[in-house]
Parts: C-alpha cells; sequence; structure tokens
C-alpha cells in the first residue's frame, strides 16, 4: 500500500493495521470489543493547509518531502470534492494577478458539507485597499469567502467564519466554524463521533460536565441527554462560536465558562474563586457524567483524578499514547464499558479513540 493509493482495498488494510496497533496497545486492559467507524476513502478532509512556491511566473500548491524538497499539488484526493473545485480555479487567479501573487505564502482552505467555503491567503508583505478590492471580485466569482492575513493584519471580505451542519441521529446541527479555530477536520467521521457519544449516554440523566468543549462540537448534540450541561473552554474565540451555536441551534440547557480544566478543578475544590464562574451555582448541579476531549497531552493528574468522582466517563482521545497512561489510573476506579476507533486521519498512524467508562 503506498499513501498515493486511494483503492477500498488499500484503505481496508490500513484500517486492518490501524485496529491490531490499537488492540496491541491496549492489551493490558479488559476491553470489550472495540467498535470501529471507518472514514470515506477520499474527499473526507474540509480543511487543509497549502504553502505555495514561485518558480519565476508560475505559482503552485506544494507540500514537503521528508527531505525538505517541495513537490507541487495538483490534485487532492484526500481534500472535500468542493476543495477540490476550487483549488485549480484559486490558482489560476492568482497566476494571472501579481497583485494576488506577490509575496503569497500560504493558502489555506475551509469547507463544508453543506457547500460552504473560506479562503485565507497569508503574505509576507502588507495588504492595502488594491488588494482588498481584488479579493472582494474574486469572492463573487467564485462565491467564497476570502480572507488575507499578514503580519499584524487580518481583512475580510466579508465573514470570518463557514456554517457546517453535522447529522446526528436524526437531527440536524447547526456550527459556526471560524477561520484559523480548531474544527474536526474529517466531518463524516465527526458524525459518527457524535452519535456514538450520545447512543452511550443515552441512560445516564443528571446533568453533565464537559471540559475543552472547543465549539461545542459535542455539547450541543449530548445536551439532549441530560437536564444541565456546564462546559468549559479558555479559548476566546471558541467559546464565542459555542455560544453563536447554542443560540442557533435553540438549545436552552447548556452553560459556558470560559476557563481551563485546572481552573475548573481549582474551583470545584474550593481552592480558588473566580469571576468567570460568578453566572454559575456548581450547588445547582447534580453530575452524572464528565465529557473529556483533552488535547494530546492527555488529562493532567489533577483533572484525572477530578473524573473519577464522576459515575459516568466519557474521553475522547486524539494521543493513545496518552489515553493509555490516563486509563492506567482512571480503570483503578472504573470499568471500561464501551472503546471506540474513529478513523479521522486515513492513512497515517494517528487515530482516535473513544472511551465509556463507568464507576465500579
Amino acid at each position: 500500500m503506498t499513501v498515493n493509493d486511494f483503492s477500498a482495498a488499500s484503505y481496508q488494510q490500513q484500517l486492518h493495521d490501524k485496529l491490531s496497533r490499537i488492540q496491541k496497545d491496549f492489551a493490558e486492559f479488559s476491553l470489550p470489543e472495540i467498535q470501529v467507524y471507518p472514514s470515506a476513502e477520499k474527499h473526507y478532509r474540509m480543511r487543509a493547509e497549502f504553502r505555495v512556491w514561485h518558480q519565476q511566473d508560475v505559482t503552485n500548491y506544494v507540500m514537503f518531502d521528508e527531505a525538505k524538497r517541495p513537490y507541487a499539488i495538483h490534485e487532492f484526493p484526500v481534500g472535500s470534492a468542493l476543495m477540490n473545485q476550487l483549488m485549480p480555479n484559486l490558482l489560476a487567479e492568482i497566476n494571472a494577478s501579481e497583485l494576488l501573487r506577490h509575496k503569497l505564502y500560504q493558502v489555506d482552505f475551509l469547507t463544508t458539507q453543506r457547500g460552504e467555503a473560506l479562503i485565507t491567503l497569508i503574505y509576507h508583505k502588507p495588504l492595502t485597499d488594491e488588494w482588498l478590492a481584488k479579493a472582494k471580485s474574486i469572492k463573487q466569482k467564485l462565491d467564497v469567502d476570502i480572507i488575507g492575513r499578514s503580519r499584524k493584519q487580518r481583512l475580510l471580505v466579508e465573514r470570518d467564519h463557514v456554517i457546517e451542519r453535522m447529522h446526528v441521529l436524526g437531527r440536524d446541527y447547526l456550527y459556526q466554524q471560524v477561520e484559523a479555530s480548531f474544527t474536526q477536520p474529517n466531518a463524516g467521521v465527526c458524525e459518527s463521533m457524535l452519535s456514538w457519544a450520545v447512543n452511550n449516554s443515552k441512560n445516564n440523566g443528571g446533568d453533565l460536565l464537559e471540559l475543552y468543549c472547543g465549539n461545542g462540537n459535542f455539547t450541543l448534540p449530548l445536551s439532549q441527554n441530560f437536564s444541565k450541561v456546564l462546559a468549559t473552554e479558555v479559548a476566546k474565540t471558541s467559546v464565542e462560536s459555542a455560544q453563536f451555536n447554542i443560540a442557533k441551534n435553540n438549545i436552552e440547557n447548556i452553560q459556558i465558562a470560559r476557563m481551563s480544566s485546572e481552573e475548573f478543578s481549582q474551583a470545584m475544590d474550593g481552592v480558588r474563586e473566580f469571576n468567570r464562574l460568578r453566572h454559575v451555582n456548581l450547588a445547582d448541579y447534580h453530575f452524572s457524567t464528565i465529557f473529556v476531549d483533552p488535547p494530546r497531552a492527555g488529562l493532567d493528574p489533577h483533572t484525572t483524578s477530578i473524573t473519577q468522582r464522576f459515575d459516568n466517563i466519557i474521553y475522547i482521545s486524539c494521543n493513545p499514547a496518552t489515553l493509555r497512561e490516563n486509563l492506567r489510573t482512571i480503570t483503578e476506579t472504573h470499568t471500561i464499558k464501551a472503546f471506540a476507533l474513529f478513523d479521522q486521519f486515513p492513512y497515517t498512524h494517528h487515530a482516535e479513540c473513544g472511551v465509556i467508562l463507568q464507576k465500579k
């Protein structure tokens, strides 16, 4: 199998290899059968970043090999169909305009399943009103939103976001996805993750605490299973998007607190008081479940100990190594009830895992 082989047989082999590795890596635990959620074989990435390379009068998208040598990208099969449609059309506009082309460094694409696209052009030069006028004409021609970036400069042609639609167990959820903010790149697998989390918490009851909620990706669909939801997130842009998404979807039982998981742990333990929690009375909550989707570093020891206080834990992990370390502690008090492999990143070694744990 090669990285350029996008056949069904090639995909199934790489998924089998990934599952075998996860089974081996977690052999020390008593796992139920691992549920596997595959990806589409092609056109699954909703976002991508490309460096651009200028050679004489021609500009191309490029990536770099292991020796750091650039090679031109003329097609991108893993990118969404819309992305692949836009890439050559945008490149033709760039090559036809010295104003767009000069000192262009990088192009970022953000697309959605419902046909919206946002393109960011990143430069090593100040951007002028003349550039903005040219970008507006490209927006009209390609029917996309465009952002220009350079040092200490960010010019919007119109919007800085797209609206994605996720279909979860018969219901659609709308999400504002802001340029340069984190979103799940594989929308199809993301829908599988959301459905899995909702299905595995249907009977939990009580209230939900969510740490690292981002733009509310899991928060929105999970809210249907709980009386109240309290979600925390430290990034200001993500908090603003989460608030927007809660209102957009007419959900009324979610509150967001802008703080880190470490800070919230201190608040729960009464170590510190935070003005950012003044709108929240923790005594009003009867948490049955905690949801965590930490960064690659996993849960810090104190947050790990916090999770162990809850009857139910939903843990989404982008790093099996740190997940394994955290589970060694958590399984002292909890039993693994479900384990899933989500193939967010086909044809790579990366594996996204989900674990449902219940207090012993």
